[in-house]
C-alpha cells in the first residue's frame, strides 16, 4: 500500500504513468460552473484528459467521476468521447446542500435565481475489453463490480426480491426450500444517500413496497384471458418494513473528517472557502459549497466528500491490492477513502494548497492504517510509502 501526489495538470503528470497500469479512478473532478470563481472549475474535464485517465487504466477498469446537475452532459460526453464505455449513473442523496441563490428584493422580493441542491449525479464508465468478463477479471482483475464487498447490511428476509414475493404462487410450484435470511445484505443499487432527514423523507415508509399487492387489484389484460384481466398474487412480507431508504446505500458523514490530519493548519473561515454570495462564487455555484461548516475550517477546499462515500466507490471497482487513481485530487478525500480500504494511491492535482492539505489528510489516515494493531503486529515492517510533490 503505497500513495503518490503530484501537481501539476492531470493530463501531463499521467504522461509518466504506464499503460494499463491502474485498477479504477474514482474522482470528484471540476464541475464547470464557477465560470467568475474558481480558475480550476472553468470546465469539465477535457478529452484530451479522459483519453490519459483511459491509457493508464487497465482494460476494464472502471471510472467513477461526480458531475453537477447542470453541466453532468458535458462531462459524459467528454467521457465517452475518449473512448470509455458508459455502464450506469449513480445518484448521490444529500440533505445539507446551500440553496445557491441571488436572492432579488424589492418588486421581486421572493424571487431567487437556483435551487438548494439535494444531489449530485456520478457517471460510471468502463475502459473496453476484447475478451468476456471472467477471462478479463483472470487476467487483470478488472471488469466487474464488487457486489458483495459493497450490499447493504439488513436482517431482513429477502430470498425473493425486496417485498419477498412468494412466486411458486403463480405458476402453482412449491418452493424447494424454505425461505432465509439473505446474511450478506441487500444488492447495491445505482442510489446512495446521505441518512439525514431530507434524504429519508423523500422514501415511503412501508412493507417492502410501495403499495403491497392485496391479489385482488386489476392489472392489464393477458393472453389467454378472456375477461382481459391477468389474475394477480399477493406479495408476502416477512418482517418488510420501514422506510424504503433501507433499500440504498446510507454514506454516513464523520463531523471531525474534514479536518484530520490538519490540527496544526490555520482556520479558514466559510466566507473565505466558499467566496460568500457573489454571483460567481463558489457559495452560489458549487453544489454543496459550504454545507455544514459554517464556522469555518482547517481545510480551505469548499466541496470535501465523505471519506465514507467515497470508501464505498472505491471498495465498488476495485479488487483487493489495487491502485485507485485519481486525477483530480483536490483535499484528498479520495486518496484517505483508497488507503483506509488497503488500496494504493495515485493523486494529481493543479493547485499546490490542495496538494498540501491532501497530503496532511491522506498521511492521517496512512498513519492510522500503518499502527500495530496489537502486540503480535509490533515486529511487522511498515510498508513503503510514497509520497512525491513533483511540480510538472
Amino acid at each position: 500500500m503505497t500513495y503518490q501526489l503530484h501537481v501539476g495538470p492531470c493530463e501531463v503528470v499521467l504522461k509518466s504513468v504506464p499503460d494499463n497500469s491502474v485498477d479504477a479512478i474514482v474522482t470528484d473532478p471540476p464541475y464547470g460552473i464557477s465560470f467568475m470563481g474558481h480558475k480550476w472549475d472553468y470546465q469539465v474535464p477535457t478529452v484530451e484528459q479522459w483519453a490519459e485517465c483511459l491509457r493508464v487504466l487497465k482494460p476494464g477498469g472502471h471510472l467513477l467521476a461526480f458531475g453537477g446537475s447542470r453541466t453532468y452532459h458535458r462531462l459524459v460526453v467528454n467521457v465517452e468521447d475518449a473512448g470509455f464505455e458508459i455502464r450506469d449513473m449513480i445518484e448521490w442523496l444529500y440533505g445539507t446542500g446551500f440553496p445557491k441563490s441571488h436572492n432579488l428584493e424589492g418588486e421581486f422580493n421572493g424571487w431567487g435565481t437556483g435551487l438548494k441542491p439535494a444531489h449530485e449525479p456520478i457517471v460510471m464508465a468502463r475502459k473496453p475489453f476484447k475478451t468476456t468478463v471472467a477471462n478479463n477479471m483472470a487476467q487483470y482483475r478488472t471488469g466487474a463490480l464488487n457486489i458483495t464487498a459493497c450490499r447493504i447490511f439488513t436482517t431482513e428476509e429477502l430470498s425473493s426480491g425486496r417485498g419477498a414475493l412468494l412466486s411458486h404462487q403463480r405458476d402453482g410450484n412449491e418452493p424447494t426450500s424454505n425461505y432465509h435470511q439473505a446474511p450478506e445484505g441487500r444488492w447495491p443499487a445505482n442510489l446512495i444517500h446521505d441518512g439525514s432527514d431530507e434524504a429519508i423523507a423523500i422514501f415511503p415508509a412501508n412493507a417492502g413496497a410501495a403499495s403491497p399487492v392485496r391479489g385482488t387489484e386489476p392489472s392489464a389484460a393477458g393472453t389467454g384471458n378472456i375477461l382481459g384481466m391477468r389474475k394477480r398474487v399477493a406479495t408476502h412480507h416477512h418482517g418488510d418494513s420501514g422506510s424504503a431508504a433501507r433499500f440504498f446505500y446510507c454514506a454516513k458523514v464523520t463531523p471531525a473528517e474534514r479536518d484530520e490530519g490538519m490540527e496544526r493548519f490555520i482556520s479558514f473561515s466559510a466566507s473565505e472557502m466558499t467566496g460568500g454570495r457573489k454571483e460567481g462564487s463558489a457559495g452560489l455555484n458549487d453544489p454543496r459549497a459550504g454545507a455544514g461548516r459554517s464556522s469555518g475550517a482547517k481545510n480551505p477546499h469548499p466541496t470535501v466528500k465523505p471519506i465514507a462515500l467515497m470508501k464505498y466507490l472505491c471498495r465498488l471497482i476495485t479488487s483487493p491490492g489495487g491502485t485507485v487513481l485519481d486525477p483530480f485530487t483536490g483535499s484528498g478525500s479520495t486518496g484517505r477513502a483508497a488507503i483506509e480500504e488497503g488500496f494504493s494511491f495515485i493523486g494529481i492535482d493543479l493547485d499546490p494548497d490542495n496538494i498540501v492539505t491532501a497530503s496532511a489528510r491522506i498521511g492521517y489516515s496512512y498513519k492510522q492504517m500503518s499502527a500495530p494493531a496489537a502486540p503480535t503486529c509490533q515486529n511487522s515492517v511498515p510498508p513503503a510509502i510514497s509520497r512525491s510533490l513533483n511540480p510538472i
